[in-house]
This record gives structure tokens, sequence and C-alpha cells, in this order.
């Protein structure tokens, strides 16, 4: 046993050429554990135990090398993940967490996970309860790796398994929004509806819905014809908050087309109206979209809503979110540049706008061959 300094606890070299401290932990049940802490040399231990004790005494979670897998993901959901993402992200993460991967890998040491312990976590899931949703299993892979992203830049392991293993092989779902026929048929079935305007936001614009319902009357300059997307409507803990958007490139202004202004001026008066029937009762607020009452909207009574309004007109079953991709596929089929398009959704990339509306391409070339066409024949 090597003589200790002031705070240092117990540091001793090992049998097998490693330096060990013992820290003291407290517990919440009032009492303690005793943690070992390795290293290579006397110095190195001496610095992780002073920075354990540093975390300690924060109140922070003591990160040990012996942690298990399930310890760490909860931490890594809770410091780093849903303080930095979206609340739907969030709970897409926990979910996949706490059903899949801690009830699979949980009990592991963090450090010992292999690229062979992944490969089982899928392997096991393509034959279980995941068998038909290969996206899931692609998805849970692609969190393990971010989450063992983290683990690397903290020190915690010295390599990435779920990155040493390839993805998962699955044909991305096609999106079917609605056709420009079932776009008009559907704008005459909202026609005169109290949400008239929020469904054609979207249509029209290709916002969110969580955009769209973050919408301010400050955000529309009727004057220049514009619209200004810089918040969204999230529900965070059973509570709906506004957040920031995404990226930068989700907040952005886009033009407005002279038949969506005049919706929205008739909503708007709409809206004055119901507001001074109730007077005080009103909620104080100057969002676009409001329940009867002045106050924010709830996006599940919102897709209830436009479902039941879907089906009554007999169209084709649609999420809310796929108003969005309506919006896209029209302004793609109509020969709008991708890079405009990618602009008026406020994808961070192009090529996410490109791959999603893939099924728009043959369109665009049937087009572009007519139009090459015109000139060949024109030349002769």
């Amino acid at each position: 046993m090597s003589k200790r300094g002031q705070g240092e606890g117990t540091i001793r070299k090992r049998a097998d050429g490693r330096w060990e401290a013992m820290l003291t932990i407290p517990q919440d049940d009032g009492n303690s554990k005793r943690r070992s802490i390795y290293g290579k040399s006397q110095g190195e231990v001496r610095k992780k135990l002073t920075e354990a004790q540093r975390t300690l005494d924060q109140g922070d979670t003591l990160i040990t090398d012996r942690q298990t897998v399930g310890d760490f993901l909860e931490r890594w959901l809770r410091d780093v993940i849903e303080p930095n993402k979206a609340p739907s992200t969030y709970r897409t993460y926990a979910g996949l967490v706490r059903l899949h991967l801690i009830p699979t890998l949980g009990k592991l040491q963090l450090s010992k996970v292999t690229p062979q312990h992944v490969q089982a976590l899928i392997r096991a899931k393509s034959a279980g309860d995941l068998a038909e949703k290969p996206c899931t299993i692609q998805r849970l892979r692609d969190v393990l790796r971010n989450a063992l992203n983290q683990a690397l830049r903290w020190g915690l392991v010295t390599r990435n398994a779920a990155a040493l293993v390839g993805p998962t092989r699955y044909q991305r779902p096609e999106v079917q929004p609605f056709t420009p026929e079932e776009a008009r048929a559907f704008l005459v079935a909202v026609s005169g509806d109290r949400l008239e305007a929020l469904y054609t936001v979207a249509l029209a614009l290709g916002l969110r819905q969580g955009e769209a319902l973050g919408l301010h009357w400050g955000d529309i300059d009727f004057s220049s014809g514009s619209i200004r997307v810089q918040r969204q409507l999230q529900r965070v803990k059973s509570v709906l908050t506004f957040r920031e958007l995404k990226t930068a490139r989700s907040r952005r202004t886009l033009p407005l087309p002279a038949s969506l202004a005049a919706t929205l001026k008739s909503h708007r008066m709409r809206q004055l109206e119901e507001r001074l029937l109730l007077g005080a009762r009103w909620g104080d607020s100057d969002l676009v979209f409001t329940s009867t009452v002045g106050t924010p909207l709830d996006s599940r009574s919102v897709l209830r809503r436009f479902q039941d309004i879907v089906q009554r007109a007999g169209l084709p079953h649609q999420r809310f979110h796929d108003l969005r991709h309506a919006c896209a596929s029209l302004l793609l089929a109509q020969g709008v540049p991708p890079r405009v398009v990618m602009e008026t959704l406020g994808h961070s990339q192009i090529s996410l706008t490109m791959n999603t509306y893939a099924h728009v391409m043959p369109v665009m070339q049937r087009d572009a061959a007519d139009l090459m066409d015109t000139f060949l024949m024109g030349s002769k």
C-alpha cells in the first residue's frame, strides 16, 4: 500500500501491475459503497480519483469503468438526449432503449460490449418481436451507435461496437401522399371547416404539424406576402410547449400564395368573432390556430379531426404529416427545382429531399424527355 495524499482515498499497486484506487460513494439510503478505479500508473489513478470525487461533490452520478450498458444508456438519455433533442425524438430514443436495448444488453459491462453482442441483438430482434419491422431494427442499431459514440467521447469505451456492425437492409416505404386530384378533393372537403386554413397551410407550404400549430399572427406579413416559420408547438411531458426548430434551415421565410393569404384573412375574421363572443374567457395568445377558447391546439385532436374529414371524403388514409409530403410531391411534379423544394420544406440536405420523393422522379424524367423532344423537333 502506498502512502495517500489528503483526499486521495486508498491507492495501491495490484499484483497484475495495474494501479487501483478505492472510492467511498454515499447512497440514497444512508449507506455507502466502495468502488474501484483502475489505471496504468499511480498518477493516472490519482487523476481519475480526483475527477470522480469532483463529480460526486457536484451531485452528479459517477461514471465508472464497471458500469453496465443499462446504467450508461439511462444517463445518456437523461443528460445528452433529453436536453438537446426534440421531445418526440427523446420519446423515440427512450422507447427503443427501455423496450429493446436494456432488456437485451443492459446487464453487460459497458467496456466489454463487442460487435458480436450487437450482431446477436439484431439477429434476435429480426427473428423475434421486430421480425416484420426492419426499419425499427435499423433505428435500434443507430440509437445504440449514437450512444456508444458518446461513451467513446467520454473515454468509457475504446471502440464503438455498434459502428462495426453493418446496417440492416430494408426497403424504405414509399411515400404515398395525395395525388393532385385527391388534394383538390380534400380542399373541397375542408372548405368552410373551422381549421380549413390550418390544413391549407400544411398542404400549400409543407409545414410540419408542430410548425403550423406554433404560428403567431406576427409571423405573417400580408403586405409583403410572406410567412416566417421560427418555432414549433410540442407536447413535453404532457404540457404543450413552444420550442426552437430543429435546425437553422428549419427556420425559414416563405412566400405566401395569394389564395392562401385570402384563406388566412378569412380565418382571422372568424377567430376575431370567436374572441369577441368569449371576451375575458378567451385565452391570451397571438396564435394563428387555436381551440374554440383561444388556447393552443392539441396535435392529437387535430389529427383525429383531420382523419375524420379524410375518411368522410372517401380519400385514402393519411397522416397529418402526409400533407407535407403532398406539398413536396406536387411541387416536384410541376417542375419546381428540387433545391427550391428543399428550402420550402426546411430540409437540411438536398439528398433527404430527393431520397424521400424518389417516386416523383419518373414523372420529372418524362417531362424532361418531352421538353428535349420539343427542342429536337424544333431544330429540324
